[in-house]
């Protein structure tokens, strides 16, 4: 497991200047620009695939990229039309920054998690509720076939209806499904280690108040970031979470 300092001295004053720019218009709740706010701040296991997602979210969007906390303001957490937790891990925020961050999903901001994001706030009931499951246990990275439950969603248009592709394929401490609207299923059959039968939920999407939030347990290698397909559902997925 490998851990990388939060930002400190001067580069963590930089990144935090950054973030304090001032609020663009806004139109619906919601900033008029489409510039995302990307957290991946680990306070457990690190993923070697942060910096990859990183880039490849820079690739899509207009992306400030932070692991400081103290980013998650009202005034700063309004600049942005969505957050994306981007393999975060564990305890990462305080209670004055999940105020913030509560009130800015719903006032109509977008929430997009991705991979270890279900490996993250325990203990925060709302997250729990935002996120939709949390993660409990995962095979070895192997092939799998992913299905598409639901065509018609940004994050799974254009994606074969059963896709192949390698991960590391999380088991979840409850099913999602009478929470959310599921858009990917895994085929237990087509790898060992599930632990969650026939119906295996992957990647699904909620509402939240006026919010949006959208999950995907892919993304664990570093090679994710470079598929086009699962660029193109991650874009998907985001895009439904920023209103875009």
């Amino acid at each position: 497991m490998k851990r990388r300092p939060l930002l400190g001295g001067a580069a963590g004053a930089v990144a935090l200047a950054a973030c304090r720019d001032p609020a663009p218009a806004r139109e619906g709740g919601r900033p008029a620009g489409g510039r995302l706010l990307v957290f991946s701040k680990t306070a457990g296991y690190r993923h070697e695939s942060i910096a990859a997602g990183i880039q490849a979210l820079r690739d899509l969007f207009q992306v400030d990229a932070t692991e400081d906390a103290g980013a998650f303001t009202p005034d700063n957490l309004a600049r942005y039309r969505a957050v994306v937790f981007l393999n975060t891990s564990g305890t990462i925020l305080d209670q004055a920054q999940k105020a913030a961050f509560e009130e800015y999903i719903r006032g109509g901001g977008g929430f997009a998690g991705v991979h270890g994001a279900a490996d993250t706030e325990y203990d925060w009931p709302f997250y729990g509720e935002l996120i939709g499951a949390h993660f409990a246990s995962h095979p070895q990275i192997q092939p799998a076939v992913v299905r598409v439950e639901d065509p018609t969603h940004p994050a799974t248009a254009g994606l074969p209806q059963t896709w192949t592709r390698t991960d590391e394929w999380y088991n979840f401490r409850t099913n999602p499904r009478a929470r959310v609207h599921v858009l990917l299923t895994l085929d237990e059959s087509s790898y060992t280690g599930g632990t969650m039968g026939a119906d295996h939920p992957h990647a699904w999407y909620r509402t939240y108040g006026r919010g949006r939030s959208f999950y995907t347990a892919g993304g664990h290698t570093v090679e994710s970031y470079a598929e086009p397909a699962f660029r193109s559902h991650l874009a998907g997925g985001i895009r439904y979470a920023a209103g875009l």
